[in-house]
């Protein structure tokens, strides 16, 4: 459904039940997945110890890989890790951690990705007190010239998703609001057409 109505990421919520209350998909699954789908899939690692699974993500079909900055150490040694299997490495935050704990290595991540709900269950409600923080993220990515993905995830919906393109992202993530809508490839046509009229990034 997904590719034929246009899209061309799947975004994967891996979680296990530890760094997030719930537990999802994994490599297995993905890797099943891989085998019917040419789309990006842009697997969002919400599970403790992320360095040790990067290896079997990437090998069941991972396009990008991002890891949480709050379950990391040492996040260089995670992102070189990602980028010698040559996978794209993504970096992402929740609600409550501060745009601070990523400045050191923006340079280094090909996506961000911004939690606009607590990370655990879908359908939440948007949090609106975090664009701010899309909004100055975009705001040191043009001081710095930088060209990471601002991906934002959480809440999203055809009236969210303005909030957040005005912002600054350029790459949501979309659940609840496709998947329960009467009419899923509409819904996604929808969404292209609002990224269209903000010059966002659909490709």
């Amino acid at each position: 459904m997904a590719e034929e109505a246009g899209c061309r990421y799947i975004h994967w919520d891996v979680m296990d039940g530890h760094f997030v209350p719930n537990i999802t998909v994994g490599i297995p699954v993905i890797a099943s997945l891989r085998k019917k789908s040419n789309l990006i899939f842009d697997v969002h690692l919400m599970i403790e110890d992320p360095d040790k699974f990067v290896k079997p993500f990437k090998e069941a079909g991972s396009n990008i890989i991002t890891f949480h900055i709050e379950t990391i150490k040492n996040p260089d040694e995670i992102i070189d890790s990602i980028k010698k299997m040559g996978v794209k490495v993504g970096v992402a935050i929740i609600p409550s951690t501060p745009l601070e704990s990523i400045y050191g290595i923006l340079d280094k991540v090909d996506l961000v990705l911004i939690m606009t709900v607590n990370p655990g269950f879908g359908g939440q409600s948007f949090l609106p007190e975090v664009i701010p923080k899309i909004e100055k993220l975009k705001s040191i990515m043009k001081d710095r010239n930088l060209n990471f993905l601002l991906e934002v995830d959480g809440g999203i919906n055809l009236k969210t998703v303005t909030k957040v393109l005005k912002a600054g992202a350029n790459l949501i993530v979309a659940g609840s609001s496709i998947y329960h809508s009467k009419d899923p490839k509409e819904t996604i046509q929808r969404y292209k057409d609002i990224f269209i009229s903000f010059q966002a990034y659909v490709d």
